[in-house]
């Protein structure tokens, strides 16, 4: 895997990320964050789907890797609410 296709997964799941924190309200942590939530997001979104027996809906193929758009996204979306309800965090 080369240097440019390491930066365009990162930048993918960045906006995976920031998506899936815009869906819950929150937009707390920074670049590093959404990156992070954007990976975290694509383990859980893809287990999920795999669990409930659903297809993957979107997914982009790069070198040999395939990120799922979708599942990411979804996944996020969990993953920060989760946080949200053990943290007692508020909406700001």
């Amino acid at each position: 895997m080369t240097f440019v296709e390491i930066l365009l997964l990162l930048l993918i799941a960045g906006i995976c990320g920031s998506i899936g924190q815009a869906i819950v309200g929150r937009s707390k942590v920074g670049c590093l964050g959404s990156i992070a939530l954007g990976f975290v997001g694509a383990m859980l979104g893809r287990w999920l789907a795999m669990k409930l027996g659903l297809p993957e809906q979107f997914a982009i193929q790069i070198d040999s890797h395939t990120f799922p758009v979708v599942w990411s996204i979804v996944g996020a979306s969990l993953f920060v609410a989760l946080i949200c309800l053990i943290s007692g965090s508020q909406k700001r």
